[in-house]
């Protein structure tokens, strides 16, 4: 697996953001308000994501001092952190996107409640893609004991296992 890239979570955003403003701008009248429950679940995720980050990265950087991780476990992990970054990356794309639409009628009782349910999930969303990312890089293996201590600065023709 490759580590997730900033500019495939940025398109994702970009995409949903422009697909959620072109759908409030045609519904926003039948809609119904936007659910706070929402802002609860991403922050409890965010939070359980980073407490799992810490356990993992104690357990792999200190490789004698208890059981270690199985393979797969850690596999798992990080391809649930990359949901993760992908799935807020595009929830915070759609809050942005009503909020856009919403800023304009703020005087208004609803749209106003909307708007500040919308700010803070983008803002619970933005902290479950960081929780995310800060996992996924958890999950990496450490560099072997010695290996290039020996090398010189200069050679490039050798393999590496670590980038």
């Amino acid at each position: 697996m490759q580590v997730t890239r900033p500019g495939t979570l940025l398109g994702i955003f970009a995409l949903c953001t422009l697909a959620s403003w072109l759908a409030v701008r045609k519904a926003f009248a039948s809609m119904p308000l936007l659910p706070a429950g929402v802002i609860w679940v991403l922050l409890g995720l965010a939070v359980a994501e980073t407490l799992v980050a810490r356990h993992v990265r104690r357990r792999i950087s200190r490789p004698g001092t208890g059981k270690p991780l199985a393979a797969i476990a850690v596999a798992r992990l990080v391809a649930l952190a990359k949901a993760s970054s992908a799935s807020a990356s595009a929830l915070c794309g759609l809050a942005v996107g009503f909020l856009i639409y919403v800023l304009g009628m703020l005087d208004k009782t609803v749209p106003a409640r909307d708007a500040r349910i919308a700010g803070a999930i983008v803002v619970a969303a933005a902290a479950l893609v960081g929780a995310a990312l800060y996992l996924e890089h958890c999950c990496r293996a450490p560099k072997p004991p010695g290996d290039d201590e020996d090398q010189p600065a200069g050679r490039s023709d050798d393999w590496q296992w670590h980038s």
